[in-house]
């Protein structure tokens, strides 16, 4: 979909507050939106679309309950080479 932004522009919010239950996500990535969109539609009561930009933005509300931030350790060099020698392994299979 063409919007005349640019990639810098397609950004993605998440707003919440210690008081709210509800979290606020305002998203241009595709990925994200066809994930959001079909949460909405299998649990409403969590999740609702509440706007549509028209420049290919969505907005939700959402249980905040329900959004997690995963923050992942980069790899070591050895863990590495350790996976890197395990996928040449089962590439040869």
């Amino acid at each position: 979909m063409k919007t005349g932004l640019t990639k810098k522009q397609k950004v993605t919010e998440v707003y919440y507050n210690a008081k709210n239950p509800t979290a606020e996500i305002y998203t241009h990535d595709t990925k994200l939106k066809k994930r959001l969109l079909a949460y909405a539609s299998q649990f409403p009561e969590l999740c609702q679309q509440t706007d549509d930009d028209e420049h290919g933005g969505l907005r939700f509300e959402i249980d905040k309950s329900r959004i997690s931030f995963r923050l992942t350790a980069p790899y070591s060099n050895n863990r590495k080479e350790k996976l890197a020698k395990s996928a040449k392994v089962e590439n040869l299979r």
